[in-house]
């Protein structure tokens, strides 16, 4: 047996006849076990509810009965994002982005917020999810564990008997590294359980094993800073200190400076304050449901050019379902404008907050998790602009058939003749032109190609805390 292992095999012995330590590890093994079964099935929950709502809203809105295709442009449709499997580990944005969205002609809502009820049901267990426990409280555990991993051998006096026998410095700090990744090895079990429940789920193996690689890359983050200090102080209380001072700067401090710092470089304003900005220039587009409006003036004459006709009563087409269409396709143009710059600005503010993660590897394990998860900022733009298109879509197919499967008389009288009203509804068949809507987390490849940046930073942070500890052990003295 090699003397690092024989020193680890020491370590481990000593924790293990530790209460403290022990206490400490069966609190944190019990929350993370509450904590993963809780948010596992809360996840399988919210997934199977929101596919059956979805499933729901298709077939609602096909079982719609005989009636004008503009009150189905207002009937609407629903688009719901269903958490991947990962989700369970760390469920991201979704508590403060929503994850459903109500579609329907004219407008681009705000998604909606999720139900409060389930986090009330538990007790507050909903809040706390595995990822925030490994990302908060397992560097405290380490902390609390490892921070005399070398100062309990100086103040003991069995450091200097221990150099006084040959073995060098390096040589007990790797053996002292080894027992603390064999503990913190111990603490990745349950997120080994929770990657391969997600891979049996339906995720992607490579973006599971990129999460389990990224907590693991995290603790040993810790686990060398642990040993960095109780190589280059010399005294256990000291060393303590400075480990929790760290921890509250790293894990507290640090990710709420770089959010206010991110708020403030860009200032990135909200749906409602986006939607009365660009009400002004929405109006100058015309009201779509006015085939007289004066900004359609310009349209009319190009197509009534486009058939040869004098009049739109002699339109091939109806004049009322072509201004619809048109006004529905300029309004989305705007809306969509307004929508990107908005999502821009968040974009910025995630990657100024993502930089701090040179400061935090909290703050660069938790960009690693949410991307890798598919419950990043990303991934809800991503729902968003799939949502919107698939609202245009189904908006612009009824509209297309206002205008070729109703005549313009019928239309214009349809309000005050109940047989001409009666002949503009169209057949409920046509209701089918509505794609089905099932949102999936990108590819596992582009995920990790996201989460590069993030992991790389931990592994900045891992290098120069190696480099620390290979100076501090050659330098070691009694």
């Amino acid at each position: 047996m090699s003397a690092a292992l024989r020193i680890a095999r020491e370590e481990w012995r000593l924790w293990a006849r530790s209460r403290v330590v022990l206490v400490a590890a069966l609190i944190v093994a019990v929350l993370v076990a509450i904590t993963s079964v809780l948010t596992a099935q809360r996840v399988a929950d919210e997934a199977n509810n929101r596919n059956a709502r979805q499933a729901s809203a298709e077939q609602t809105f096909f079982a719609q009965p005989d009636r004008h295709p503009h009150r189905m442009v207002h009937y609407g449709h629903y688009a719901f994002r269903s958490p991947p499997p990962l989700a369970a580990f760390d469920p991201g944005v979704d508590a403060v982005t929503g994850q459903s969205i109500f579609l329907e002609g004219h407008r681009q809502n705000t998604a909606m917020f999720a139900d409060t009820r389930s986090g009330a049901d538990l007790g507050g267990f909903a809040a706390l999810t595995p990822a925030n426990l490994y990302q908060l409280l397992l560097p405290l555990l380490l902390i609390i564990i490892g921070h005399g991993v070398l100062l309990r051998e100086r103040e003991s006096g069995t450091l200097a008997v221990l150099l006084a026998q040959g073995q060098s410095g390096l040589a007990l700090a790797k053996g002292k590294a080894l027992a603390l990744a064999g503990v913190a090895g111990l603490f990745m079990l349950p997120v080994a359980a929770l990657a391969i429940y997600a891979v049996s789920a339906g995720e992607a193996p490579l973006a599971a094993a990129m999460l389990f690689a990224g907590y693991a890359l995290y603790l040993a983050v810790w686990a060398a800073l642990v040993l960095a200090v109780s190589l280059w102080v010399r005294q256990r209380s000291v060393a303590l200190g400075l480990l929790v001072f760290v921890w509250l700067l790293v894990a507290l401090v640090v990710p709420r400076i770089g959010i206010n710092m991110g708020s403030a470089a860009v200032d990135a304003p909200g749906k409602i304050e986006s939607d009365l900005v660009m009400l002004a220039q929405q109006r100058s587009l015309g009201d779509g449901h006015n085939a007289a409006d004066p900004a359609f003036d310009a349209l009319q004459k190009q197509v009534l050019e486009q058939y040869g006709a004098q009049s739109i009563e002699e339109l091939p087409v109806n004049w009322r379902g072509v201004v619809a269409g048109y006004s529905e396709a300029k309004l989305t143009a705007v809306m969509n404008d307004y929508a990107e710059d908005r999502m821009q600005m968040e974009a910025q503010q995630s990657r100024i907050v993502t930089w701090f993660g040179l400061a935090s590897p909290t703050l660069a394990v938790g960009a690693a998790s949410r991307t890798l998860a598919g419950t990043d900022l990303a991934t809800h733009h991503r729902f968003l602009r799939e949502s919107e298109a698939l609202r245009f879509d189904f908006v612009q197919a009824l509209n297309n058939l206002h205008a070729s499967a109703l005549s313009y008389a019928d239309d214009a009288q349809r309000s005050s003749d109940p047989e001409a009203e009666a002949r503009t509804r169209v057949n409920a068949d046509a209701w089918r032109l509505l794609d089905s809507f099932r949102f999936a987390p990108d590819a596992a490849s582009e995920r990790a190609a996201r989460a590069a940046l993030p992991l790389a930073m931990m592994l900045a942070w891992l290098a120069m805390l190696g480099g620390a500890i290979v100076i501090g052990a050659r330098r070691l003295t009694p």
